[in-house]
């Protein structure tokens, strides 16, 4: 563990010059970078030094696919979470995308908006939860940009390239009978999971070399909201008896007076899976399969109940008990 990781409270922004990203200039800032990403950050002209990365592509990779995600500080995260955490959820909430579709992380880039009062010592243990996480994860951060922002503003983003050797799994594709499973459980990710979830890259890729899974997404903005596009609009009766509900739900559920089950539909950043399988499937078999892979729980919680697409303003979820539907739409982020 670094210096930097053993103060994981420091703050974003310094009012000590002589401590500031100001103090070192940008290509000072760029040489530390390289230094910070160590192992994770191969040698030019793949890695960072030049206009641009450069490699050649394997013929083994088969598809590829991009994804970019960010975080900005007042929005995304505080003061009270550690800088590494910051830089690990960058990196793990787009690796989650790639997940997604069935592929395999591999180089990513970062782009920086820094205010002059960035703390170095608090960038330094940002780039060691990147670096870590993309030595876990197999990955290469072959280069980015640093720019300046105005006073206050800390802004990221990581553009990540990933490869799939079979097609890969897209939303939408779901039919009447086809039923709807998640990957382990759900809610309550504000307290500590948003910046310590795990991303499915190996259950990602079982499922789409598996020949039942039609469609598949992670649950970033909430169950209640992702099941909609997973299905392609389609109407969906849920078992609420079935949704997997975390123990962090239960505690939030005790905090804000809702039912647990609201904040396993709606609390969003859990980074499960969730994916549609085919009617034609044995159930129990798929179960079986899966279990011999796996110790992650997985969950049957839905099925497809028509072909007709929803119309607008009409919600296409139903619960199976026939109670009326009052767990929320999920995160909006425009909203």
């Amino acid at each position: 563990m670094t210096n930097s990781q053993r103060e994981p409270y420091r703050r974003v922004f310094t009012e000590d010059a002589k401590s500031s990203v100001s103090s070192i200039g940008e290509m000072a800032l760029i040489r530390r970078i390289r230094e910070w990403l160590g192992a994770a950050n191969p040698e030019p002209p793949e890695g960072i030094g030049d206009d641009c990365a450069v490699w050649v592509p394997s013929q083994s990779e088969g598809w590829e696919m991009v994804t970019v995600d960010g975080v900005c500080y007042g929005r995304h995260f505080d003061d009270s979470v550690s800088a590494w955490d910051v830089g690990r959820k960058l990196l793990a909430r787009n690796i989650s995308d790639i997940a997604a579709m069935g592929g395999k992380p591999r180089r990513g880039v970062v782009a920086l908006w820094l205010s002059n009062r960035t703390d170095l010592k608090w960038l330094e243990a940002f780039y060691c939860g990147i670096r870590d996480c993309a030595l876990k994860f197999g990955i290469r951060i072959v280069g980015g940009d640093v720019a300046q922002a105005p006073d206050g503003v800390f802004l990221a983003d990581l553009t990540l390239i990933g490869t799939c050797g079979l097609p890969p799994v897209r939303r939408g594709n779901a039919h009447e009978g086809d039923t709807i499973w998640v990957t382990g459980t759900l809610g309550g990710s504000l307290l500590g999971k948003h910046f310590r979830f795990e991303p499915r890259v190996m259950e990602g890729a079982w499922l789409a070399a598996h020949p039942g899974v039609k469609a598949m997404m992670d649950i970033s903005d909430g169950l209640a909201k992702d099941v909609i596009p997973l299905v392609g609009g389609r109407p969906v009766e849920m078992d609420a008896s079935s949704i997997p509900i975390s123990p962090d739900a239960l505690k939030s559920a005790a905090q804000s007076g809702r039912e647990p089950l609201y904040h396993a539909l709606s609390d969003g950043e859990d980074y499960e899976l969730a994916f549609v399988l085919s009617r034609d499937i044995d159930l129990q078999r798929f179960r079986s399969e899966w279990n011999a892979c796996f110790e992650i729980p997985l969950s049957c919680i839905g099925r497809v109940i028509s072909d007709d697409l929803t119309r607008d303003g009409e919600s296409p979820i139903r619960l199976a008990d026939g109670n009326p539907w009052v767990y929320g739409s999920g995160y909006e982020h425009l909203g």
